[in-house]
């Protein structure tokens, strides 16, 4: 490279480095954006988690006490699935 095309590249370096700087936010603001989502779905694992473990539990209750009737207490949960359902708000919509 000689000295005429150097001379060339000095008066660009500001906007090269504007760009850059530009370029820079722009990559940390969609590393914040992938956090947040990763968090939130890691939320809703852990949600559904615990929700599939005291549904087992349930289940291991009812197949190991036998002094109970297991389709009254089946009725039961089901009846008490659906109360929990019409008195839970819709999920919000999300947006990908």
């Amino acid at each position: 490279m000689d000295t005429s095309s150097l001379a060339l590249l000095i008066p660009l370096a500001p906007f090269l480095v504007g760009a850059l700087v530009v370029w820079t936010k722009h990559q940390r603001k969609m590393a914040e954006i992938q956090v947040e989502a990763t968090a939130e779905k890691a939320a809703q694992y852990a949600s559904n988690a615990r929700e599939l473990e005291e549904r087992v539990r349930v289940l291991e209750r009812i197949v190991t006490d036998g002094s109970y009737d297991t389709a009254l207490q089946i009725e039961a949960l089901r009846d008490q699935r659906e109360a929990d359902a019409q008195r839970a708000p819709a999920p919000a919509k999300r947006v990908n």
